[in-house]
């Protein structure tokens, strides 16, 4: 017989002060992908252009050291291994000025418009620990309804790049489901955390 291979646990942690060193490990010097240090949806396209790298990682710094909600670390053991944006949707620009992905009604919702997984531990559960984690978040912090906006795959080998907003299965996995779908591979997905309206 085989040795048995140990899982590690998956642990999901807010983002704060003290883990920011954590974050800064996952993301690594690519800021995760590109320099975006996920300000891509806090800030307008040219904003992003003017400031990718080092200013958008001081931007998100400076809202972790001034305790803003902006999201979740996912764990195995003491290791940083997987990122979920969490914060109220109208703190995202680019959602704004989004076609595809204009509100659904005027329910206040928090948005996961972005998750990272450190590729030696993708396909290992990650994104819907991630994502059942936010869930827990909410309930503990009396928010009603979560959104993300995933995009269903073209092929079974995602790059990094084309994976970070999620993909519809790993929403469904978790409980979410179609609220909105105005293009056939983006969709809307909510989670009722409260009550269904």
């Amino acid at each position: 017989m085989g040795k048995k291979e140990t899982v590690i646990p998956i642990t999901i942690k807010p983002l704060g002060k003290t883990r920011w060193n954590d974050f800064e490990r996952l993301f690594g010097k690519r800021g995760a992908c590109g320099g975006c240090w996920c300000m891509a949806w806090r800030l307008s396209p040219r904003e992003f252009a003017q400031r990718k790298g080092a200013g958008t990682k001081r931007a998100m710094k400076q809202l972790v050291m001034n305790n803003h909600p902006v999201g979740l670390l996912a764990y195995m053991g003491k290791e940083p291994v997987g990122w979920l944006a969490l914060a109220p949707r109208e703190e995202f620009i680019r959602l704004k000025n989004s076609r595809i992905l204009a509100p659904v009604d005027d329910l206040p919702v928090w948005s996961l418009p972005c998750l990272f997984v450190a590729r030696e531990q993708r396909r290992q559960g990650v994104s819907v620990a991630l994502l059942k984690g936010a869930i827990a978040q909410a309930r503990k912090h009396r928010i009603d309804t979560l959104e993300g906006y995933p995009e269903e795959p073209y092929s079974e080998d995602i790059p990094a790049a084309f994976a970070w907003k999620g993909i519809p299965s790993s929403f469904r996995k978790a409980g979410f489901f179609i609220a909105k779908q105005r293009t056939p591979k983006k969709p809307i997905m909510r989670y009722y955390v409260r009550k269904s309206p």
